[in-house]
């Protein structure tokens, strides 16, 4: 658990899941950010929690050049309001593309813990206590040293790396029902959560459940159907408003 002194003020947006793409036509998040850079959407901060990009790695540029205008908005944006940033398994090492300009928490900083109402909010993607042989995985992949070299392979084959991580990526299902999800999240919080919220998202199953000592929340993918979500205060109580973003 990493511990951090930021505070999520009431009218903070977040939005996990994204899966920004424009080859799949899957860009109605660069819609929504121009909308919330323009001030059609109102918000105290922006909190994204991970994949908000289908590809997006540190150390291998050309990820950014197909990315660049969402990465050029988020940029814009974040001089306006506070924006945090968890790393996905499909956007990581970002530092080498926003630097300090927005607050960056990579998986070995999930899940963080924020305050929020006199309550205690942890954050994450959703992948941090993953099985030992997908830790390794994700181990690997991270390594600057391994991107070096992926990164030099892919540019000298015409970028045949990362044309194979999209054929993989095209088969997944993005909405689909995890049938396990809930016996599997009773049983991954079992000893306990050390907050009264968990939020995180990466599963898409839109789910709040009540656990013994807290209460546990995966939002919704926006990827799904252009959900987000606006944290509301009700008394001592702090709630995810789900929203459907239209473009007009």
């Amino acid at each position: 658990m990493f511990h951090s002194d930021f505070v999520i003020e009431q009218d903070a947006l977040f939005v996990t899941d994204a899966h920004y793409n424009v080859k799949k036509d899957q860009t109605a998040f660069l819609d929504f950010l121009h909308a919330l850079n323009e001030g059609k959407i109102a918000a105290s901060q922006l909190v994204l929690l991970g994949d908000i990009f289908d590809m997006l790695f540190g150390g291998v540029p050309h990820t950014a050049v197909i990315n660049k205008e969402l990465i050029g908005l988020l940029t814009s944006i974040a001089e306006k309001m506070e924006v945090f940033y968890f790393e996905g398994n499909h956007d990581f090492r970002l530092k080498k593309f926003f630097g300090s300009k927005l607050h960056i928490f990579p998986i070995k900083r999930q899940p963080a813990l924020f305050h929020c109402n006199n309550k205690r909010l942890c954050l994450a993607h959703g992948d941090f206590d993953a099985p030992f042989g997908y830790k390794v995985y994700t181990a690997l992949i991270r390594n600057p040293f391994i991107l070096f070299f992926l990164n030099i392979y892919d540019s000298l084959s015409n970028h045949s790396v990362l044309r194979f991580v999209e054929r993989h990526m095209s088969k997944k299902e993005e909405c689909k029902k995890l049938e396990w999800f809930e016996s599997f999240i009773q049983k991954r919080f079992e000893k306990g959560c050390a907050c009264d919220y968990f939020v995180e998202g990466h599963f898409h199953q839109n789910k709040v459940l009540e656990l013994l000592d807290c209460c546990y929340i995966n939002l919704g993918a926006f990827a799904c159907n252009q959900r987000y979500f606006v944290v509301k205060f009700k008394e001592d109580q702090i709630v995810f408003e789900e929203r459907y973003f239209t473009k007009g």
